[in-house]
Order: structure tokens, then sequence, then C-alpha cells
């Protein structure tokens, strides 16, 4: 009798131990909608990462760039039904020559992994930047993770 209580505590255990299917990773194509050194003129907008997923969204971020900016983007019409948008602000930088990068996105079952870097670490010139890195991934539902 303790023989089939413990066989099956065993199989219970075995059984009612659900397995982690989210430790499975594949990559996610992006295509690089605009990346540069000047998110705005002002210098006041904070360090953010902005995940856009409807015209109104992306409207206000492309308000808040420069002109020049504006024409480092190279697509300005996205299609929402079939996209979303991933943008990098990194913080004011008091001289020139840094970068915020989009190097890698990848998902789980679960979630978006967006891995950012700062590639060029800067001190180059004299000048006030702020770099942004900007780019489109097929649309999903899953949660957005910046690392």
């Amino acid at each position: 009798m303790k023989q089939i209580i413990l066989l099956f505590s065993i199989l219970f255990l075995l059984t009612g131990c659900s397995s982690d299917n989210d430790s499975e990773v594949s990559e996610v194509q992006f295509s690089v909608i605009g990346q540069g050194n000047h998110f705005n003129g002002n210098f006041e907008s904070p360090k953010t990462n902005l995940v856009i997923k409807n015209n109104d969204q992306w409207n206000i971020l492309k308000n808040r760039l420069t002109s020049y900016s504006i024409t480092q983007l190279n697509e300005t019409d996205i299609d929402f039904e079939k996209y979303q948008v991933i943008a990098i602000i990194d913080e004011v930088r008091h001289s020139g020559g840094y970068s915020v990068d989009i190097t890698k996105i990848s998902q789980t079952k679960t979630s978006i992994i967006v891995n950012v870097e700062q590639l060029t670490k800067g001190d180059l010139t004299s000048v006030i930047t702020q770099p942004f890195h900007i780019v489109k991934i097929a649309k999903t539902a899953k949660r957005v993770v910046f690392k």
C-alpha cells in the first residue's frame, strides 16, 4: 500500500509540474526606420523606450523629431494593421559621438525582448546630442521587454 501511495505521489509531482516553455527563444526580424543623434532640438525629452501601435502615437513621435531627424527616417507611413514601431530615445549627451542601438529582437512564448546597447561611447565633439533608434516589427500582442 505504501508503494502505491509513493508511486502516485511521484507521478503527481512529475505530471503536476508544468515545464517552462517560455524559455524557447526565436529571433524577430526588424527593419530600421531611422537612427541618428538629434532626437529634437530642445533637448528636454527624457530617455525613453516606446512601443507604438497606432498612427496617433506615431504622429506624436514624428512631431517631436526635428525636421533634420525626420529626413533621416527611411519611411514615415506605417501600416499599423501589420506592424508596430519600437523607438529608443537615449538621454541627452553633452558631447557627440554617442549612439543607442537596437542590436537584436527576440521572442518567447509570451514576450518580445529588445536588446539595446550603446555601440559608440561618445566624447568625440563638443555638441549636445540625443541619440535615437526607431525600428518596426510585425504586429504582436506580446509584452515588450527592453534589456
